[in-house]
């Protein structure tokens, strides 16, 4: 492994934890919602009761020694900290694999201007090489599913495939006098998210500085603007806690309030929006796609082989939404095994 990556662990301190349970005792809370359901955001009732066990009964330091289980890192590439984490096979035949999520994940910090989705996958295939990779594979979802294109648009000579699980392939317009019923669904829920779901993303891409002031400033605003999207976005039967438990949920929104990374993690979207999204660039490197039936933007196989020349695997399952390791890990991880052994 490189000089220039140094062992890390996740650490935060007495204050910062006193300050977050002062913060949490002292909000100021709005009025409750006029409609008996999650339609205008989290209800005030839930987003009290979360807050509640957040100040009195979550364990962070626990949670902490849980997240530090796995070996953690940080180096500096094109300027930029990075933190990451490496998990060695014990299989010495064993092919890397870099994984990406995105907001509101919580493995990939943000921290200034300029980075981008192609940025990203720049670094990335630095890392791997510096990691002593220099044959790899690529596996993403969410903003990690364009970052893994992008892997596989700009570093074919050593990404050997790429898995997707929130492929974005667009509804071919030959198809729409002969769609079938998955398709239909597809793109009814492209609409969904785009009429009732998106106005998070239009925020961050176009004031992401605005929407931190709060984010940062307030945990309650940083939990429930990150929980409303565990319960659109995952396969949850109406409560995100039908399949995620109350601490997971805390984990994730500790690893943006800990940091205060309300806005370098937004601008994410300032900054690849505001260029093109590798949704049309040429994909040469073989491609697997897993669709989730709760994923946001689902694609067909004729879909997808339209947009990727070499689909090598590609499965459509019955359960499991947006955040597909964290909801059915043992059903993702069969998937990327899958796909992979085709590949390598």
């Amino acid at each position: 492994m490189s000089n220039d990556i140094q062992p890390f662990r996740i650490a935060a301190t007495d204050s910062q934890l006193d300050d977050l349970k002062r913060r949490l005792r002292e909000t100021r809370w709005p009025e409750h919602e006029c409609v008996d359901d999650w339609s205008q955001g989290l209800p005030l009732a839930y987003a009290q009761e979360v807050a509640a066990y957040w100040l009195e009964k979550y364990d962070w330091r626990a949670r902490e020694a849980r997240l530090n289980r796995f070996a953690q890192f940080k180096t500096t590439i094109d300027g930029l900290g990075i933190h990451f984490v490496h998990v060695r096979s014990p299989h010495a035949d064993a092919l890397p694999l870099v994984m990406t999520h995105g907001w509101p994940g919580s493995i990939v910090e943000f921290q200034k201007d300029g980075w981008n989705v192609q940025r990203i996958a720049r670094a990335w295939a630095e890392l791997m090489p510096r990691l002593g990779y220099k044959r790899y594979a690529a596996q993403g979802g969410d903003w990690g599913s364009i970052v893994t294109t992008c892997i596989g648009i700009q570093d074919p000579g050593n990404c050997i495939g790429i898995h997707l699980n929130m492929p974005i392939a667009l509804p071919d317009p030959a198809t729409m006098n002969d769609l079938t019923d998955k398709e239909k669904s597809a793109i009814a829920g492209m609409q969904q998210y785009n009429d009732w779901d998106s106005g998070y993303s239009k925020q961050q891409s176009t004031r992401p500085q605005t929407v931190s002031y709060g984010l940062t400033d307030s945990p309650a605003g940083q939990l429930t603007w990150i929980l409303e999207k565990f319960w659109s976005w995952t396969d949850c039967d109406g409560h995100p806690e039908n399949v995620l438990t109350r601490d997971e949920l805390l984990d994730n929104v500790m690893l943006y309030w800990l940091p205060a990374n309300a806005a370098s993690s937004a601008r994410l979207y300032w900054e690849s929006f505001r260029g093109a999204l590798a949704i049309s660039d040429p994909v040469t490197v073989p491609v697997g796609c897993s669709i989730f039936p709760k994923e946001i933007f689902r694609t067909s196989r004729r879909w997808a082989e339209k947009r990727f020349a070499k689909v090598v695997y590609f499965n459509e399952l019955t359960k499991g939404g947006h955040f597909a390791a964290f909801e059915q890990p043992e059903i993702f991880i069969r998937e990327v095994r899958n796909c992979f052994r085709l590949i390598r």
